[in-house]
């Protein structure tokens, strides 16, 4: 009696453990993206995934880190998918064998943030190059991120146009920070030093003090996103259909939708501009 009473409790928990399973399975379907710190900072991520999640069933995992770091990541095989802002760079991934193909999702733009004293007068400017060439002959503080983010990428790219060596300043008037975007807007807030910083990460970010944008509105600043698939030739871990379909999602019209609605205050933080996929093409 004893007998037969074990050998129905086993079978019980093997049945058990065999209904659990695909359960288990379906709860640890995830993908990873590694993505540039501005697109989860500002809150967007963490409004639009939970509608794809919904959809598909996949949850999407983020590491947040500079773009130049998500690329490191990806390079190595950390991810699923690249969601990131420094086209040339994204465009290299991609013709190293790194990522599949490369697919615009949307834009925003950078702006020049500084103190309502303003010394070295560039408030108002639209024209970033001359104003970051006052700033320079100034010796008016700036904090860089200096990271090798894609705003990092954008503001070497910028002082280059401008003539500004700043290796040269660097420790002097130039200062980096070797943090993330939030961290140097809190540091530059706090030695009131002119940032470069991408738009949503400013409208988002809660620390102003009497800082706001001074220099806007130069086609310069524009700054556009991309999204990756990693190659799973390069990293058989890749989860490339589940990948994929984040990436259709995300460039399609319900995650292009999303992207346009999330606003903070009233303000549209983000501009999806995916190119319209041919007719038939999910």
């Amino acid at each position: 009696m004893r007998r037969r009473s074990f050998i129905g409790a086993a079978l019980a928990l093997a049945a058990g453990l065999w209904l659990a399973a695909p359960q288990a399975e379906a709860d640890d379907r995830f993908i990873i993206v590694q993505s540039t710190t501005s697109t989860a900072n500002s809150g967007l991520l963490d409004a639009i995934l939970p509608a794809f999640t919904e959809k598909t069933g996949i949850e999407v995992r983020v590491v947040a880190v500079g773009t130049g770091q998500a690329i490191k990541n990806a390079t190595n095989g950390d991810g699923d998918v690249l969601l990131v802002h420094a086209k040339p760079a994204e465009e290299k991934f991609v013709a190293e064998g790194w990522g599949v193909e490369r697919f615009d999702v949307m834009y925003n733009d950078f702006v020049v943030v500084g103190p309502a004293a303003d010394p070295a007068g560039v408030a108002g400017s639209s024209d970033v190059v001359g104003a970051m060439a006052r700033i320079a002959e100034a010796g008016a503080p700036f904090a860089s991120r200096g990271d090798d983010s894609g705003t990092h990428k954008a503001e070497l790219r910028l002082w280059k146009d401008a003539g500004v060596d700043v290796a040269a300043a660097s420790g002097g008037w130039y200062r980096e920070t070797g943090s993330g975007m939030g961290a140097t807007l809190n540091a530059g807030v706090g030695m009131g030093a002119y940032v470069l910083t991408d738009r949503a990460t400013w409208i988002s970010f809660g620390n102003k003090g009497d800082f706001g944008v001074v220099v806007e509105g130069d086609p310069r600043l524009f700054n556009q996103y991309g999204v990756i698939l990693v190659n799973p030739e390069k990293h058989a871990a890749v989860k490339a259909a589940d990948g994929q379909a984040f990436i259709d999602w995300l460039t399609g019209p319900e995650g292009q939708k999303a992207i346009a609605e999330f606003k903070i205050e009233g303000q549209q933080l983000f501009f999806p501009n995916a190119a319209p996929k041919p007719a038939g093409q999910s």
